[in-house]
This record gives C-alpha cells, structure tokens and sequence, in this order.
C-alpha cells in the first residue's frame, strides 16, 4: 500500500505517514507537490492513502474518494453512552465485558458501537480484509478525535486485523468470543444509500461462505449475527433467523449457540 500526504507535506504528517508505512508494511512516497493520479502512474498502483490534518482519505482513479469517519456509527456510540437501545447490541444479546469478533470491519463504524457497549473490561477484535480500507481505518483508529473522549478511547481499544475473517475464525478457539458479527456487502445494492458507493469501491464483495457461518457458530458463546437487505436470500441460505423490525430497509438475522438455547 503507498501512503503519501496532502499539498503541504508538514513534518508531523510526513512521520504519521511514515510511521503508518513501516506498521502496515506499505510504502512511504513523498508528495512534492505532484497530483495524486500521477502518483498512481509513476508508482503503477490502483490507489493510494493521503494522511492530512485530523483525517486520511483513500484516493483511486475513477473511483469515489473515501475518507475515515465513523458517521452514525459516532452518532449510535453517543445513544449507548446515554443508555439508549441500539438493535445491533440487542440482536447480538451484548453486554458489558463481552468479546465480539466484528469480521468485517469495512469504515469501523459497527466496531466503535460494540466497543462502548462492551466497555473497557471488554473485548472487541475487527477483521478487515481489504489492505486499503484496513490501512485507512488503522490510521482513522489511531487519530481520530472528537468531543467525546470515552468513544476516541473505544476506537483504540479495538484491536484491528488485515486478514480474510475465516481465516481469524478458524484461528480462535471453541467458545473463545461471545457474538460474531457480519456486515458483508450487499447482494443487492440499496440504491438509495449513496454514502455507502464509495466504500463498495475499496472493499470485499464476496458472497459469506457457508464455512464462515460454521466456525463463527463454533466460536460464538452467545449468538452469530448478520446484517443485511430486507428480503435477501442470504439469510435463508446461510441459516439465520430474522429479527424483523417495522419500516427498516436492513434487518439483522440471528442464530442462537448459547448453551441450552
């Protein structure tokens, strides 16, 4: 992954930027004030992250611009400060000093709700399969600041993985997390959600696989949870149980390992 910073290359953004390089393995390139497509065609690559002032976005020819922020995700993390219901938490049955495993990470918006649900005793582990997205919402975690102290805290206290989440599933132990949470793109694009396009330019669009939903099973405590369309065959073909709620356009599904369930 190339990692540059914007126009003004200040010194703490060129050490952010250097810094991110040499933790995720990608590669530091000065800016000089070249455009952003000619680095793209100097250095032969598809995109490239620029660290700015108080954010990052990732830069791709003919495609979206996408920068970190963690949108309603902040706004859900402020009602569950407050003590308000939030029906992600509630169909995966979360609770304070819970472990969840998020496996699909995409801007970190999810994990942020589950870890000030889970609070500090907590656990909450991300798994991001798309090196792009991954370098941005490692360095997005990392920096990210707001008026809410206790939810920049959240944002690093998760713990943030590059790899496919079967292969972090497989990896833990029988009834090592409480819930399992997925998130995948959509079947069906909902084409009324633009705020979603860019980040379906940078991210993993394949189907879950029925071994996902196996080992997530083994490894779940409490319950398996996935988001998704109203009225998609994913949750019929993968074997969730749907919690429907009046009026939303996605519904989470939900299969119940706890013990004795």
């Amino acid at each position: 992954m190339y990692i540059t910073t914007g126009d003004k290359e200040a010194a703490t953004l060129v050490e952010r930027a250097q810094a991110l390089a040499a933790s995720t393995g990608g590669t530091y390139v000065a800016r000089n004030r070249t455009s952003l497509p000619k680095l793209l065609e100097r250095y032969g690559v598809q995109e490239i992250l620029v660290v700015l002032k108080g954010r990052a976005r990732l830069f791709r020819k003919d495609a979206s611009e996408l920068e970190f922020h963690p949108s309603m995700g902040f706004v859900r993390a402020k009602r569950v400060l407050r003590g308000e219901s939030d029906p992600m938490l509630e169909a995966g049955a979360v609770l304070k000093g819970d472990t969840v495993v998020d496996c699909t990470a995409g801007l970190g918006s999810d994990a942020l709700v589950f870890a000030v649900a889970t609070g500090v005793q907590g656990r909450v582990i991300a798994c991001e399969s798309s090196e792009p997205l991954y370098t941005l919402l490692l360095d997005g975690m990392s920096h990210y600041e707001s008026n809410e102290p206790s939810i920049d805290e959240a944002f690093r206290r998760i713990e943030l993985r590059n790899q496919n989440h079967l292969e972090l599933l497989r990896s833990l132990p029988d009834g090592s997390c409480d819930t399992v949470y997925f998130d995948p793109m959509f079947r069906e694009p909902m084409m009324d959600s633009s705020a979603i396009q860019p980040l379906r330019d940078y991210a993993n669009a394949h189907a879950l696989a029925e071994e996902s939903i196996r080992e997530a099973i083994r490894v779940a405590r409490k319950r398996v949870v996935m988001k998704e369309k109203r009225g998609s065959a994913e949750f019929e073909r993968l074997g969730f149980q749907v919690l429907d709620r009046a009026n939303a356009k996605t519904l989470y599904g939900v299969i119940n390992v706890e013990i004795g369930s």
